[in-house]
């Protein structure tokens, strides 16, 4: 499959565009309703299907077909990343309307981390063929371990990456608005969205260890394999809104992803050095067995609404009052402020170090 340089960069600045679209769509900080995220959902998937047309329509049927299962199987994966923020954001009691700033900056590292994993997986296969058979078991330790733990969930006050933060950053115990830093008597501090971003950036790292394998099985092609990861996460802040409170209603979508990174894992195997299962047949499996675990869930779970997580008694973090609120300045505006204080100063004595102090005259 021949890309062309200019078609790479065309890409990444259709997805920076799109990218900033959405931010300046939600640059109000506000609550996210159904209604809007699943608009907003049924906007990123139409975009996600049109690049597969066009790629269907420019490199052949085998690279759209390969794109389309790769963009199946991270959207799939991209469920249970879904879920996971739900507890995330449920146990550090992140207020909703700040938690698609966080979500946006989250998509924007996980395109940038997942860039950097699929040129270092490509780099690898070709130069070391013999790692195909590593990812494969990889992949298949992976399922055999989430059917295992298909009822365990993530402890934020268990993670590692949480207390390393903690450890090493000066925080404050209250958010602060939508900032990320404030600035405290003069010290540059931390706010808890800042530890709930770096929470959510390092699970989303971990996802992506098992998703990048998964979708090497599909393709070796890095264009087709980063497109189809680009165009699958763009639409999880939208999906996370439209899903969250839906969390208890997909007891089966576990399983079913388990069996997916299987699928993919024994494919691997396989097309080493034995046998080509075609990506038709591929793309067949896997959107069979997530349409199945999703049908069963919502049939075993028929009659059950819309139901937020529960909260912890004693969240870790609170809302800062008023007061700590003008305690504090924004980080990026102190030098801005310190220079219009230091004109004034200036404008009120009539120069700065030139002035020439005046003796008293008694």
């Amino acid at each position: 499959m021949d890309v062309s340089l200019w078609v790479w960069f065309a890409v990444l600045g259709a997805i920076l565009v799109m990218l900033a679209v959405d931010l300046v769509a939600h640059r109000q900080a506000h609550v996210i309703a159904v209604r809007e995220a699943a608009i907003w959902s049924a906007v990123w998937v139409a975009l996600g299907v049109a690049f597969g047309a066009i790629v269907w329509q420019v490199w052949g049927s085998e690279a759209g077909q390969q794109y389309f299962a790769g963009y199946l199987i991270e959207k799939s994966l991209a469920v249970d990343n879904v879920f996971v923020w739900a507890i995330i954001f449920t146990y550090f009691a992140v207020p909703r309307e700040y938690q698609h700033r966080v979500l946006f900056l989250g998509v924007l590292g996980a395109l940038v981390f997942r860039g950097a994993f699929i040129a270092a997986g490509s780099v690898l296969i070709a130069s070391f063929g013999w790692i195909l058979y590593l990812f494969a078991a990889f992949l298949l330790w992976t399922g055999y371990r989430m059917i295992r733990q298909r009822n365990e969930h993530l402890d934020p006050e268990k993670s590692r990456a949480l207390r390393l933060f903690r450890r090493w950053v000066p925080m404050t115990d209250a958010y602060h608005g939508q900032r990320f830093l404030v600035r405290k008597a003069g010290v540059v501090v931390a706010t808890p969205l800042l530890a709930v971003l770096v929470l959510v950036e390092v699970t989303d790292i971990v996802f992506a260890v098992d998703s990048i394998p998964a979708i090497f099985a599909v393709t070796s092609e890095p264009f087709l394999v980063f497109t189809a990861n680009a165009f699958a996460i763009l639409g999880l802040r939208a999906m996370y809104f439209l899903l969250a409170d839906l969390i208890h209603r997909f007891v089966y979508l576990k399983i079913g992803l388990a069996l997916v990174l299987i699928w993919v894992g024994i494919k691997m195997m396989l097309k080493i050095d034995l046998f080509y299962i075609p990506t038709t047949v591929s793309l067949a499996v896997v959107a069979t067995i997530i349409g199945v675990s999703i049908v069963a869930s919502l049939r075993a779970t028929r009659g059950q609404g819309r139901k937020a997580l529960e909260a912890p008694t004693t969240p870790p973090f609170r809302l800062a009052t008023e007061e700590e609120m003008a305690a504090v300045e924004p980080v990026w505006r102190r030098r801005g402020r310190e220079t219009d204080r230091g004109r004034d100063d200036d404008a009120a004595g009539g120069g700065g170090a030139g002035r020439v102090p005046v003796r008293s005259s008694s």
